[in-house]
């Protein structure tokens, strides 16, 4: 039986994916029942499936090949899901009907968890004509608006939430209220933004020229084009959005630049999708690919690599035909092109067991050589795959190899595709990781640095107390395996150590051989000045990358659990008490004894109608004060209605016992509000409420916005001492909307909880 690298990975396993019953009772016993279980439903198409199986689970083991979560959990389940993470959505109409048709088929995507991509530069600007009604148009933002009502709904109904991202052009007239629209921190929190940039409009800001913002023919504003960078790269220091997208560079590049146009990613950038396109993901794991780790002799097997990126394709090839789609134009577009989005994860670990320091001209130098061994490999295999299975319905050779990505190919590989075809339309991409290098052993993500060497975490016991343990990064336990206590060499390198321009430099040496993009973060330090800050941008354009996107700690994003970025000693959190003294912590703060109740309490009281139930429930709320700040102490719901008597009485003191232990506690409203009732909820004041669990969330929500505890609706904390954590320069931390710990950390473009996997991306 497999012994999972650290503890961390079998929890991700057991949690995210693991094949159980209903009531929880495991089906997989064991990882190699996972590994079976996918090798065996991706063969079942072929025409001798036990071959296949014995071949993809020998790629499976020992986490060599990594398929997408999705892959990981729904395979060989007989569950009606999709096993494509992402989708770009159709193109939206100019028009009501289009528009809220979209809207539709946006809700029935997400329903099914899958992360959307939409561009809003096919609607008309704010204030234009609308014929025939004698109005002016709302524009795009207010429809987005609408976009993120709808992904809140489904997520209060207790669904499981893909992340959207929005994109507009950088020439639509209401671009720059699209620039500076998340600067309001209660709107458009459902999506991650990006603009979409133009070859055009950056030699416009090189040349320091005049820019027209235009729709349907018509020029609304001229601006000046270097302003309109500003003001992007100006919204992106102080709130990390919007992300910028190449997109003109996107569709040059792209394999079937014949029969598609792109004009949005999925939500973390890393495929760039036509309308109704689907992102296939997985993985190479580099990190167990290295032979002799840290000898002179190290090296990664390039015939090893080629072998497992071969069974990697014929697999993620097999899920085209293997899983169900939300959409059934979903199904054609992805069947019509057989798109596959195989990546790497592992990298900076394979590196520093080959002593490359990352963000060095040799590091870059190795990563181009092995994403180059990896996408020959890829169309060598998908060529094969062709003169088996018969290449992709809409492959023609001409335009196909004449498309400005193939052009770089090696000649046999393009004699080989012009003699028989390719089954995959594009083969590679690098998306985010975050889940799954843990679960194969807390490995670097993607082609990310080591974020830290090691981290202390909190782990629920099952009698209610926590543990601490140690989570250590893959090729930092192997030294330490190898050499004991002796110091970490100087190539070893982390995120917090690392230059922005050596991020930007990985980026652009593994661009060159991914069809597709690359879900990447450029950690910037919080000091950076806002020139330098745009230099990054910069760099990344001129260095041939297809988007950028930084990460700086503020105010309004946070900022990630601080690391000792010395050795490989675990994370020190500090309270943001000031008498609070130093000591280390891998999550929130937990006090030995709850809060004191003073004699007296000031609250509020709230009555809520349910409309099932003859009597209202009366739900009151008391406060304590501390520090200057109002927090919520405890809770009491009364009724005439006995039926509600024992829960109502369970409930409020579970929920009073926790508020009174301090901390973050907002946790609750979301929690309560994500209960529904199979019997079905209710509409209360014009909204549609999921069950009389979620009416109670709404009101505490309510009420602690309106004591200051809450910025907004569904949103983070205040500025209450005694709910935050900070990291060692002062700057607040956020802790997981998972498991409550203060483990959030950026990595490849989505925040990623170190310590349950948590990420929207996911």
């Amino acid at each position: 039986m497999t012994r999972f690298a650290a503890p961390i990975a079998e929890q991700i396993w057991d949690m995210k994916y693991r094949f159980k019953q209903a009531d929880g009772t495991p089906i997989d016993i064991t990882v190699e029942d996972s590994w079976r279980r996918i090798a065996r439903d991706l063969a079942r198409v072929e025409k001798d499936p036990s071959h296949w199986e014995e071949r993809f689970y020998a790629a499976l083991e020992d986490f060599q090949y990594l398929p997408a979560g999705r892959i990981t959990a729904g395979a060989g389940t007989a569950r009606q899901v999709t096993l494509f993470n992402c989708f770009v959505m159709g193109t939206i109409p100019d028009s009501l009907a289009g528009i809220f048709e979209g809207l539709k088929e946006a809700a029935l995507t997400m329903q099914q968890g899958g992360g959307i991509g939409y561009d809003f530069s096919t609607i008309r600007p704010k204030g234009a004509d609308v014929k025939g009604v004698a109005a002016d148009a709302s524009g795009p933002l207010s429809f987005m608006d609408v976009w993120d009502a709808m992904c809140r709904t489904i997520m209060s109904a207790g669904s499981r939430r893909g992340a959207m991202m929005a994109t507009m052009r950088c020439d639509h007239p209401d671009i720059e209220d699209f620039i500076t629209a998340k600067s309001d921190a209660a709107r458009l929190r459902m999506f991650n933004v990006s603009v979409l940039v133009t070859d055009a409009f950056m030699e416009a800001v090189k040349a320091n020229g005049s820019w027209e913002l235009v729709f349907d023919g018509k020029v609304y504003h001229t601006v000046e084009a270097r302003d309109l960078w500003n003001k992007i790269m100006r919204a992106t220091y102080d709130y990390a959005e919007p992300g910028v997208i190449f997109i003109d560079r996107i569709n040059a590049a792209n394999n079937l630049t014949y029969v598609e146009t792109i004009a949005a990613t999925n939500p973390c950038g890393e495929q760039p999708l036509p309308p109704y396109g689907a992102c296939l993901l997985g993985s190479i794991n580099l990190a167990r690919l290295v032979e002799e780790p840290f000898e002179d002799t190290a090296q990664l097997s390039e015939a090893r690599l080629a072998d497992l990126v071969a069974t990697a394709v014929r697999m993620m090839d097999n899920v085209v035909n293997a899983s169900k789609f939300p959409l059934p134009e979903q199904a054609a577009e992805a069947r019509a092109k057989r798109r596959i989005g195989l990546g790497v994860t592992g990298l900076a670990d394979a590196l520093l067991m080959l002593g490359l320091r990352y963000g060095s001209d040799q590091a870059a130098a190795q990563t181009e050589a092995w994403l180059k061994s990896i996408a020959r490999a890829a169309y060598l295999a998908s060529v094969e795959l062709a003169r088996e299975k018969g290449a992709f319905p809409l492959f023609d050779a001409e335009k196909f190899l004449a498309s400005g990505n193939m052009l770089n190919m090696d000649e046999d590989v393009r004699d080989a595709i012009r003699e028989d075809g390719i089954r995959n339309a594009l083969l590679t991409s690098i998306a985010p990781t975050g889940t799954i290098s843990l679960y194969a052993g807390n490995v670097s993500s993607g082609i990310e640095p080591v974020f830290a060497y090691a981290y202390t975490r909190k782990v629920l016991q099952k009698d209610g107390s926590r543990s601490e343990e140690e989570v250590v990064d893959y090729a930092v336990q192997l030294w330490r395996d190898k050499f004991g206590d002796r110091a970490l060499p100087d190539y070893f390198v982390n995120a917090q150590t690392l230059a922005p321009a050596d991020h930007v430099k990985m980026q652009a040496a593994a661009q060159k051989w991914v069809d597709s993009s690359i879900s990447k973060t450029i950690n910037c330090p919080e000091d950076i000045s806002f020139d330098a800050f745009k230099d990054v941008y910069m760099q990344a354009w001129d260095t041939g990358c297809k988007g950028c996107t930084t990460y700086r700690p503020n105010d309004v994003t946070g900022s990630v659990l601080s690391v000792s970025s010395q050795n490989d000693e675990a994370p020190v959190v500090v309270a943001s008490d000031a008498s609070e003294p130093m000591r280390p912590h891998g999550d929130v703060i937990y006090m030995s004894e709850p809060l004191d109740r003073p004699e007296a309490l000031e609250g509020q009281t709230y009555k809520v109608k349910w409309p099932d139930s003859e009597h209202a429930l009366y739900i009151t709320i008391n406060d304590l004060i501390q520090g200057g700040h109002r927090r919520p102490f405890e809770v009491f719901i009364n009724s005439k209605n006995m039926e509600h008597f024992a829960w109502t009485v369970a409930l409020t003191r579970m929920i009073s016992a926790v508020f009174r232990r301090g901390g973050d506690v907002s946790f609750v409203v979301e929690e309560l509000k994500a209960v529904f009732d199979p019997r079905g909820g209710a509409w209360v004041q014009g909204k549609y409420i999921p069950s009389i669990l979620a009416a109670i969330g709404g009101v505490i929500e309510q009420h602690m916005i309106a004591i200051g505890f809450l910025e907004g609706e569904g949103m983070g904390l205040k500025s209450d001492p005694q709910a935050a954590v900070v990291n060692l320069n002062g700057s607040r931390g956020k802790p997981c909307p998972s498991c409550g710990q203060f483990e959030m950390r950026m990595i490849e473009g989505c925040m990623t909880c170190a310590s349950c996997g948590h990420s929207k991306c996911s």
